[in-house]
């Protein structure tokens, strides 16, 4: 405790650390403040309706990313989900089309280009789920709007609205990632989910101690155990890593000898972070979209299937999608080919293997053998959900047992966590941990963004 005290005056006595921290907090404020305002002329008070309707299934789930907002009716209640979306079809793009293939390879230009249709095309999508989003408002409380007010009429200043509201909040995560602490994205995700912790943990408290069994301190106290387990083998997970030796021969320029040395490149086990899981989240939003068009008595049990989190067709496809999008995110990401070149340029070699082909093609199995085991955990982490809920677990407490919610959490978390450290190091104070050094991570799949 005493170490934990001392680190965090630390903390306090480095100035530009100071300064990030309570720049970063006052964002998230902001942040947060916006998600209690509500839509001009809708009446929060008549939202029941949207509340209802967002407490179980996909909904819960787009309510939970938005921090609350999307059952608000507010000015963010699309959220950052958008920007998002548009990221993912980019990065196919730059995989799939010539055109970004060679536009990523241009250096910092080129992702400048992207970096603009990414945003782009976030807009196009905004136009889109804007009024979806109006129109699923309407159908749920209609009598919402206030009297006078057309529907026709509010639609277009609505929609430009929730449109400026998801924009705001990209800029307000870009600015957290200039001035503040962590990356800006993916702390505006990990608030808006952790938002609704203290209140789904108190709800499943009075559901366990409410149970006409009397054994519900015992299933809660199962049930933390379980979770706890759960959060160490995602932080075992985000920082596991395969490390391969290198040995760079040595140089001899004038009286000055260079190289010689053995160093390590570190292959995580989770090189892809929790991308995969939100490409697949994002894509499992698609049947939800087609649901607010159609009465969901008359739906195909497909449909209804895919739009159910816990049913079994739902949490296969879910996972499938997981593992594909692990193995294409890190292929993306790590190019075996590209980190051969850069050894053999730099007289850097691994024992036993020829420089070149030969060790892109060890990287490259080396990389398959570790994302195997690593996608599917983060599959079975992804759907311990529906597990929770077949134990009884109310659904808004069962969502923190794994998913896309618990390796947000924990990677945020770690991330934020090594980017103090490293303020902290480099001013010669200790660490965050006694007990070793956190993991050099990097949220890289929303940090990209």
């Amino acid at each position: 405790m005493k170490k934990f005290i001392d680190t965090l005056k630390n903390i306090w006595k480095i100035e530009d650390l100071r300064t990030r921290i309570l720049i970063t907090v006052l964002f998230v404020a902001i942040y947060r403040f916006g998600s209690k305002i509500v839509l001009p002329g809708i009446d929060y008070n008549s939202l029941d309706a949207l509340h209802k309707q967002t407490e179980g299934g996909l909904m819960s789930l787009l309510d939970m990313f938005s921090g609350g907002a999307f059952s608000h009716a507010s000015i963010f209640a699309l959220g950052i989900m958008p920007y998002i979306s548009a990221s993912i079809v980019m990065q196919i793009l730059a995989v799939a089309v010539p055109y970004f293939q060679k536009m990523q390879r241009e250096g910092e230009s080129g992702r400048k280009k992207i970096s603009m249709y990414t945003r782009y095309l976030t807009v196009a999508i905004l136009l889109f789920q804007a009024p979806s989003y109006l129109i699923n408002l309407k159908y749920q409380v209609g009598s919402a709007l206030a009297s006078g007010i057309s529907w026709p009429v509010f639609m277009i200043p609505a929609t430009i609205i929730l449109a400026a509201g998801s924009m705001f909040i990209l800029w307000l995560g870009e600015r957290i990632t200039d001035k503040g602490i962590g990356n800006g994205v993916s702390l505006i995700i990990m608030i808006g989910i952790i938002a609704r912790l203290p209140q789904a943990f108190v709800q499943e408290v009075e559901s366990r101690f409410a149970a006409a069994t009397g054994g519900g301190l015992v299933m809660f106290l199962i049930e933390i155990i379980i979770l706890y387990a759960v959060v160490c083998a995602s932080i075992v997970l985000v920082q596991g890593v395969r490390k391969i030796p290198v040995q760079y021969a040595k140089r001899v320029v004038g009286n000055k000898t260079y190289g010689g040395a053995r160093q390590y490149i570190p292959l995580k086990l989770f090189a892809a972070n929790v991308m995969p899981i939100i490409f697949a989240q994002a894509l499992m939003f698609i049947p939800l979209a087609f649901m607010q068009y159609a009465d969901p008595q008359n739906a195909s049990w497909f449909m209804r299937s895919m739009t159910d989190h816990q049913s079994w067709l739902y949490n296969v496809v879910f996972a499938a999608l997981i593992i594909a999008f692990t193995y294409f995110y890190t292929a993306i990401t790590l190019n075996p080919t590209q980190m051969a070149e850069d050894m053999k340029r730099n007289n850097g070699f691994i024992p036993g293997v020829k420089p070149g082909k030969d060790t892109a093609e060890y990287i490259d199995t080396i990389m398959s053998r570790i994302t195997l085991p690593g996608s599917l955990f983060i599959a079975f982490i992804a759907i311990m959900p529906a597990f929770a809920g077949l134990l009884d677990v109310k659904q808004e407490f069962a969502q923190f047992f794994g998913g896309t919610s618990l390796l947000i959490l924990v990677g945020v978390v770690l991330d934020t966590l090594q980017q103090i450290e490293s303020h902290l190091l480099m001013r010669h104070y200790d660490g965050l941990l006694s007990s070793g050094r956190i993991h050099g991570r990097n949220m890289g799949g929303i940090a990209a963004y």
